[in-house]
C-alpha cells in the first residue's frame, strides 16, 4: 500500500489497516521462528507498511501534513 493510497483513507479505516497489519507481523514472526516463511522481506515490508500507517495516523491527529 503506497502511502497516497493511505492518505485518502479515513481515520477509522487507518486504525482497521494497523490493526490487520499488526496481526500480520505476528504471523509472519511465528511463520519465521518456525522455519515456514518463504521470504523475510515479506516481514520487512510489513512492518514498514505498519510504520507509514502510523506515521500517517499521527500527522491527521495532530492536523500536519507532509
Amino acid at each position: 500500500m503506497k502511502t497516497k493510497d493511505i492518505r485518502e483513507l479515513s481515520a477509522e479505516d487507518i486504525k482497521n489497516t494497523i490493526v490487520e497489519t499488526r496481526k500480520e507481523i505476528v504471523e509472519l514472526r511465528f511463520q519465521l521462528a518456525i522455519r515456514k516463511l518463504e521470504s523475510p522481506a515479506k516481514l520487512r515490508a510489513a512492518r514498514k507498511k505498519l510504520a507509514r500507517l502510523l506515521t500517517i495516523e499521527s500527522e491527521k491527529e495532530t492536523g500536519k501534513t507532509a
